[in-house]
């Protein structure tokens, strides 16, 4: 018997029961489906991730108080928002060409969320507190008004910069400029507001209020230190022996001698891309080798549907085996059987996926305002259709070998 008309029978065998066929791939489909999902959601979300921390640019370097986390899952990831390692005058010693030669600026950073108030309206908004420099670093300048400079810091006053929502939510069609709004029981006058930017790392400027780093300690934080520095070394080469320099600079300063006992630590946007990078490879591989689960379960149910087929069949096969096919015949109609079956639910579940990642990207990207990149990882798309394939060929085996071994004799008084 030929390859050719082995699988014309195969085909005709699973054209004859075609509610079963389809309720048979159900498993494969949904469990290539939520492959791709994760691995296009994943690979999309971390392009946004690294994107943004590349958009800082490269000379760019962050110091943070307090210990630095082993993981996401450490204590001190937490704790480092409430560290107070780091205040002026550690500003003041890195800006010494002594101490940190290859510096361009040094950037105070504190934040926190609070309400915000226009009149009868109130917007939960994030509170930043930094110098006019942010807005080289973030490349955000006001869209209307202007920054707050060195004078507003000194004068500690009480002026903020807001993000395009927050103006919305406070002032609908109105213009804000000049107006007044209360945050923490203050007064803050507005003097700019920002253009559409979305999120960029942990801050959504549309919805923030930016302010003098001085009025936002004393006015609204009622702290001294920062909860960030962020450096910009003078060119991307200097950027590790910036990193260096910081760390001496910072350790003389605290009379650290071991540096297991650093109470900061900084990356630049290079190191953090690299970790982010492997943070999301190591989820994505996590998830979807929980997706994976599911052709697991969508295998057993092939082979109990293909099991259950071998019985109903018996007298098809034994007139078949009395009409000269082997048992090597019968052996190949079937897996040939259980791998179209799991094949065509590898490529309706690649479609499925690519379809549903689509939506998502589109969905996603309104909710979170930010632009979400759709791309498809063909990599996971061929790997789907062929586990999907492995799966027919692993679970229809054992089936199909039980319909070669039938004796036709038996098999034809099968009823």
């Amino acid at each position: 018997m030929k390859i050719l008309y082995i699988l014309k029978s195969a085909f005709s065998a699973l054209r004859v029961n075609k509610s079963r066929s389809v309720l048979t791939i159900l498993g494969i489909v949904i469990g290539v489906t939520a492959i791709m999902l994760v691995s296009v959601i994943g690979e999309s979300a971390q392009s946004l991730v690294l994107s943004q921390v590349e958009s800082l640019g490269s000379r760019t370097i962050a110091i943070v108080p307090g210990r630095e986390p082993s993981g996401p899952a450490d204590p001190s990831a937490a704790e480092s928002l409430y560290a107070d390692s780091l205040k002026m005058r550690e500003i003041e010693a890195l800006k010494k060409p002594s101490n940190v030669p290859d510096l361009e600026e040094a950037v105070p950073i504190v934040f926190g969320l609070y309400s915000a108030s226009f009149g009868g309206e109130t917007f939960n908004s994030m509170v930043i507190g930094s110098t006019d420099f942010l807005a080289e670093i973030f490349d955000i300048y006001p869209e209307e008004g202007f920054f707050f400079d060195e004078d507003d810091i000194k004068a500690r006053a009480e002026v903020a910069i807001i993000g395009v929502k927050l103006k919305d939510e406070l002032f609908g069609n109105s213009d804000a400029i000049g107006e007044k709004i209360r945050i923490n029981g203050r007064n803050f006058r507005v003097i700019g507001v920002f253009p559409p930017k979305g999120q960029i790392l942990f801050f959504n400027f549309d919805e923030s209020a930016v302010v003098p780093f001085t009025s936002a300690q004393d006015y609204i934080f009622g702290i001294k230190h920062f909860n960030r520095i962020i450096v910009q070394a003078k060119t991307e080469e200097s950027v590790p022996a910036v990193l260096r320099d910081i760390e001496i600079t910072l350790r003389e300063l605290h009379n650290i001698t071991d540096p297991e006992n650093d109470d900061f630590f900084a990356s630049s946007q290079i190191e953090i891309a690299e970790t982010l990078k492997t943070i999301t490879d190591i989820l994505t591989i996590f998830l979807a080798a929980v997706a994976a689960i599911s052709l697991l379960v969508g295998g057993i149910g092939i082979m109990n549907i293909m099991l259950v087929s071998v019985t109903e069949r018996t007298s098809e096969i034994g007139l078949r085996k009395a009409l000269g096919a082997t048992g090597n015949n019968i052996l190949l109609q079937f897996i040939f059987e259980s791998s179209i079956l799991t094949t065509l639910g590898g490529l309706i579940g690649v479609l499925l996926g690519v379809t549903l990642s689509f939506l998502a990207s589109i969905i996603l990207g309104q909710l979170m305002n930010m632009a979400w990149d759709f791309s498809i990882p063909f990599f996971a798309a061929f790997l789907g259709i062929v586990i999907s394939v492995l799966v027919g060929l692993l679970f229809g085996i054992y089936p199909a070998y039980k319909a070669s071994q039938k004796s036709p004799i038996e098999a034809l008084r099968y009823e």
